[in-house]
């Protein structure tokens, strides 16, 4: 990401918008989270054949079954009506990881996405740029045993289930779509402002005014078994803090993405995807700029 040198969970990044892993690309709050230590080997995705097909071994596979038979148990009644829907579209295989092809049918035919197969490390460049082609990113990876409940990298595990079924959802395609130009044009300072607006919508977003109704978007949840129960519990001393959304204060609002989220803004409904981008978003940036970060509600990593 284009920012000073420092060392994220996985990998070290410099000024010079050099290759970065994607969800630094999607969030690594430089302000909050840097020095820190991954000693695991890196993941690094499948590449396709000469037909396109990506061949998966059988321990990736049974890790697919695995989250996804714990998922079906979890998903309903915490994810929200129009992420069932799609999911319902995307009909995914239970025994096997999908291939992309079969995934671009669906999102073709509803909102004209398709995916993008990417390395496990990207540039931040070409993120924005993908998104703003409508074409959604994912890494061709999927998580080992020991990162079941949750992985900072974003693997294929998390963009196909936690991501595609609402890039079917008109507002949650045109908000990536309109995320990805106004990342292309924005300087580096307000990308890091930008990947907080990413952070507690698309990856972390929580949608329904009231508590009863309240329901998961957020692929950065619906992809991790803990967090999906995390995010709507109602444990008095294990539960999150919610915040109706508001866009200053999420531009403002600092995260780490190596833990459980303490936070979660809410949305009214989906469609409030589209009043965001009809915002000034740049514009509100320019205020957050000035205003400075909230204190993080959490330990800051000092090494």
């Amino acid at each position: 990401m284009e920012r000073q040198q420092h060392t994220t969970a996985h990998n070290t990044v410099s000024v010079n918008d050099t290759l970065i892993s994607q969800v630094d690309a999607i969030g690594t709050d430089a302000s909050t989270h840097d020095n820190a230590t991954h000693k695991k080997p890196p993941y690094v995705s499948h590449q396709p054949d000469s037909h396109g097909y990506i061949h998966y071994r059988d321990d990736d596979n049974a890790m697919w079954q695995a989250l996804l038979a714990r998922q079906a148990d979890q998903i309903p009644n915490r994810a929200c009506s129009a992420y069932i829907e799609g999911l319902t579209k995307l009909n995914l295989p239970t025994t096997h990881i999908p291939q992309l092809s079969d995934i671009d049918e669906v999102l073709q035919s509803t909102t004209g996405w398709r995916t993008a197969a990417v390395p496990a490390l990207i540039s931040f460049s070409k993120f924005f740029k993908l998104l703003a082609d409508k074409r959604f990113p994912v890494a061709t990876f999927i998580r080992r045993f020991e990162d079941m409940d949750y992985i900072e990298e974003p693997d294929i595990f998390h963009e196909i289930v936690g991501h595609c079924p609402l890039l079917t959802h008109p507002a949650f395609a045109t908000f990536n779509e309109t995320y990805g130009k106004l990342g292309l044009n924005a300087t580096k300072e307000e990308r890091w402002f930008l990947a907080r607006l990413y952070w507690f919508t698309i990856e972390f977003g929580l949608v329904g005014r009231r508590r009863e109704d309240r329901r998961i978007y957020g692929g950065g949840i619906l992809s991790s078994p803990s967090e999906t129960i995390y995010a709507l519990s109602d444990e008095p001393k294990n539960s999150p803090e919610y915040r109706a959304f508001d866009l200053l204060d999420v531009l403002r609002t600092p995260y780490r993405i190596d833990q459980i989220q303490p936070i979660y803004y809410v949305i009214d409904d989906l469609d409030t995807l589209f009043d965001i981008v009809d915002s000034d978003i740049m514009g509100v940036i320019k205020q957050a700029r000035t205003l400075g970060l909230f204190q993080p509600t959490y330990p800051v990593k000092t090494s």
